[in-house]
């Protein structure tokens, strides 16, 4: 009992926290660039759908804080395949093949059960009503806030997809291998720029990473010759090659950024300065920056935190924003995993 009652006072001091004591990093109206979506979609449909959501995820990142980075992936992996739809989240099921079967989902997305509790308890207080694609934008910036980070407004009203694409899920979300030059392209075709690939890639301040992730980073020849960075950290190099061989254990994880794992913070930046990213994407920000004004944006989060929590509150909202549904597109699924028949 008394363990149950110290976790019920922890999640009630961080939803304080949440919806008391911390405002939002971007006032109302900035950053919408004409979006469809607007604040306070639910007021009068479904006015606790904050509260109920970061009361789910407070509870799941209470008992597993790497949750946090997961759910926040989970919104990034949905947005880039066909927009932010919650076509992630549906199973295989009556010609659906599930975008959860793509190379960089399988056996490495989490925090499903999470949606669908959160899911569970919006259909009873408010049934047909509340997205899953909102859902993933609520939980997203929740998970930020309660490792640490910025707080923003979320923008409302998407509908969820009635398909999944596997396909695309292998050609639009990026490889941990990927070059500067395809990450750009790969941010362009989503309407988000270089300097959202900067901000965004900062959100690998939590988390870790699986072994299958980063091995080429540490293992490829080729790949280390053109890192210089690489050269001058051998004692990290040798860290990650004791916790990833050349073969198997394919699913051992490490953390994405070892000196505040658990932290959302900018010392993300810090590490890809001193070459030391974890995955080969992180460090080519800096590596393959031939005109340096990468590397100067770099530098600025490194040295200006709050800049920093600013831009990613800024860059999360425009993400959030790639191709939604609304209106009569789409459909409210009444379970996440599935399309309404």
């Amino acid at each position: 009992m008394g363990y149950t009652r110290i976790i019920v006072v922890v999640v009630v001091l961080i939803l304080m926290k949440l919806y008391e004591g911390e405002g939002s990093l971007l006032s109302d109206g900035d950053e919408t660039d004409g979006s469809p979506l607007v604040l306070d979609y639910y007021k009068e449909k479904c006015p606790l759908v904050e509260e109920i959501v970061v009361r789910v995820v407070a509870m799941a990142v209470l008992k597993d804080p790497r949750m946090a980075a997961s759910l926040l992936r989970l919104h990034f992996h949905d947005c880039f395949v066909m927009g932010c739809d919650a076509s992630v989240l549906l199973d295989d099921f009556e010609g659906i093949i599930s975008e959860k079967q793509a190379g960089p989902n399988l056996d490495s997305l989490r925090g499903f059960e999470v949606i669908d509790e959160i899911k569970y308890l919006l259909e009873e207080a408010c049934p047909y009503t509340v997205s899953c694609a909102d859902i993933l934008a609520i939980a997203a910036r929740d998970s930020v806030v309660l490792r640490g980070g910025p707080r923003w407004d979320v923008y409302l009203g998407r509908k969820d997809s009635l398909k999944a694409s596997l396909v695309d899920a292998n050609q639009f979300i990026p490889s941990p291998n990927f070059t500067l030059e395809a990450l750009i392209e790969n941010f362009h075709q989503q309407g988000l720029d270089v300097g959202d690939l900067v901000t965004l890639s900062g959100s690998h301040t939590i988390g870790k990473a699986r072994c299958v992730s980063f091995r080429q980073r540490i293992y490829d020849q080729d790949h280390e010759e053109f890192n210089l960075y690489h050269q001058k950290n051998p004692i990290f190099r040798r860290i990650l090659r004791s916790i990833c061989p050349e073969s198997g254990r394919d699913d051992e994880v490490t953390p994405l950024d070892y000196v505040t794992p658990a932290q959302f913070d900018n010392h993300y930046y810090h590490n890809i300065i001193q070459g030391e990213g974890l995955l080969g994407t992180d460090n080519v920000l800096v590596t393959q920056d031939l005109e340096g004004e990468i590397r100067k944006q770099v530098w600025k989060y490194a040295f200006d935190e709050k800049y920093f929590f600013k831009s990613f509150a800024k860059s999360m909202i425009k993400m959030g924003n790639i191709h939604v549904l609304t209106g009569e597109e789409g459909q409210i699924r009444k379970n996440c995993r599935f399309v309404n028949i």
